[in-house]
């Protein structure tokens, strides 16, 4: 049977490209949420690309550009159909943190470069334990936590949180505003399942973090941590304090996966062949020089002492060097 007749088969059934619902989006994302970004691409400001019966795919537009965010929130099997249909309609769009799966098809069909910008991480819970010396780091951040009084407790109401948020974007290399896009808002309409942990010293919230789940099958398989602030006068550790108590939590209560998130320009040295050669070298420049415009370094290092199992995220582009895109995209997330 042909490839041809295959993709017949798939749309037989399905209704005609339509809109739809809130509701119908978030069935969708808890039946196939599986990527780290899922939950974020229902965060306000985005645009849709609906398929009933298949899924969406979430987008960003920004000086005439399009930007989508994350994988298709749609079976694996249906991925090609829906990016086929919405290639159609937006052929000049570029991708951002998808998955090899997504970046194959996008460079078979059309041509696309499909380049790694990081990487990203996954903890079975049901092996992970405090122990071993790679998380020397960790033990020694809950440790002094709990010798200096500080507690951490789960709760959903606003404890201080934009306060110490405002407070930590000013210890901040970009201090002009928070990152969207790549990083969902604090504020958002769609809450369902979000898990918020604070830490607390002298019975004032110092530090939080916000989870997002991600889903499978209509099951919450992982969280990622997607915020977290940390007030800007207490020391170093907070946030491997946060996460240890939160990986707890959800390891008894039988979730089988904690994600890490982005890792943005933690980068495999070797080039593969649908990569943008030119655009991979520049990445790792930026990596080693571009400390002093993000702790690109420093957030690679503080994710590795959980030593979850990486994976590479890509962005996909149409050009060897997409200059315009990637101004146009630092502008939509804000960061100039």
């Amino acid at each position: 049977m042909t490839d041809q007749i295959l993709s017949l088969d798939r749309l037989a059934g399905l209704q005609e490209e339509g809109r739809l619902t809130f509701s119908q989006r978030v069935d969708y994302l808890k039946q196939h949420g599986a990527h780290s970004q899922s939950f974020s691409t229902l965060q306000p400001n985005m645009d849709y690309f609906d398929l009933p019966g298949v899924g969406y795919i979430a987008y960003m537009r920004k000086w005439g550009m399009t930007f989508v965010l994350s994988d298709p929130v749609a079976a694996p099997e249906h991925f090609e159909l829906i990016i086929e249909q919405f290639h159609a309609r937006h052929p000049n769009a570029s991708y951002i943190q998808v998955s090899k799966p997504v970046v194959d098809i996008l460079h078979r069909r059309y041509g696309l470069y499909g380049t790694q910008f990081g990487s990203e991480s996954r903890i079975d819970l049901q092996k992970w334990s405090l122990s071993g010396k790679k998380k020397q780091i960790i033990r020694t951040a809950v440790n002094q936590a709990q010798r200096n009084g500080v507690t951490v407790m789960e709760r959903f109401s606003d404890d201080h949180t934009r306060e110490i948020s405002e407070a930590w974007i000013r210890t901040r290399k970009v201090k002009s505003n928070e990152i969207r896009f790549l990083i969902r808002p604090m504020e958002m309409d769609y809450r369902e399942n979000e898990r918020h942990f604070y830490a607390y010293e002298d019975g004032k919230a110092v530090g939080f973090i916000y989870f997002d789940p991600i889903y499978q099958n209509n099951r919450i398989i992982s969280y990622v941590p997607n915020i977290s602030r940390a007030n800007a006068e207490f020391r170093q550790g907070l946030f491997y304090t946060l996460m240890a108590h939160a990986m707890e939590v959800f390891q008894s209560e039988g979730v089988p996966y904690l994600d890490l998130g982005l890792i943005p320009l933690s980068l495999d040295k070797t080039a593969e062949p649908q990569e943008a050669k030119l655009l991979k070298k520049i990445l790792h420049g930026l990596y080693a020089k571009g400390n002093f415009l993000y702790n690109f370094k420093g957030l690679e290092f503080t994710k590795s002492r959980f030593r979850g199992e990486s994976f590479k995220t890509y962005c996909c582009h149409q050009r060897v060097l997409p200059t315009l895109e990637f101004m146009a995209m630092l502008k939509l997330t804000r960061v100039v």
